[in-house]
């Protein structure tokens, strides 16, 4: 599949089958999160993979938006580290541009992924952090389920000329 099929036709899937994905393509998935861009080249990343049954079931339970955890064999939890931000207000961004890759580089292997916000939410953040026992300068930022879809939703068309400004508003 190149890039722009790729990018097109990819859809969050939150139907998955319990087939575990493989240790080769986690890699991958994992190696695509950490090729995102980053200001600064600073990398302020961290990737948690939850792969045990019973903390993905205990997500949903603070997490309302959650509940295709229980089918999917596995997430990715996207993280900030506080040690290793120097521009402050970059670390959003770049941990958003791992997510994205992330879900692009499942979709190009046959997977389906599904992005969940955890930050800014403070119950989610929280409850993360407790579940995983993370260290106080990690900062959960973002969630995706993974696995093999049980259904693949259609690619939909979003562009929208009406929403493009050439050269002012």
């Amino acid at each position: 599949m190149d890039t722009l099929e790729t990018i097109f036709t990819r859809r969050s899937v939150r139907n998955f089958t319990h087939k575990p994905v493989s240790e080769a393509d986690l890699h991958d998935l994992l190696k695509a999160g950490m090729q995102a861009p980053s200001a600064k080249n600073e990398q302020p990343w961290h990737f948690i993979v939850i792969n045990q049954q019973e903390i993905l079931h205990k997500i949903p339970e603070f997490h309302p938006y959650s509940k295709m955890l229980l089918d999917a064999p596995l997430a990715i939890l996207v993280c900030s580290d506080r040690k290793l931000e120097k521009k402050r207000a970059s670390w959003l961004q770049d941990c958003s541009a791992a997510t994205e890759n992330i879900l692009l580089a499942a979709h190009a292997k046959g997977l389906g992924a599904v992005w969940l916000g955890v930050f800014p939410d403070s119950d989610r953040v929280s409850g993360m952090q407790s579940l995983l026992s993370m260290p106080k300068d990690i900062r959960p930022v973002a969630l995706v389920a993974v696995g093999y879809p049980a259904s693949q939703p259609e690619p939909i068309d979003r562009f929208d000329s009406a929403r493009i400004h050439n050269n002012q508003w």
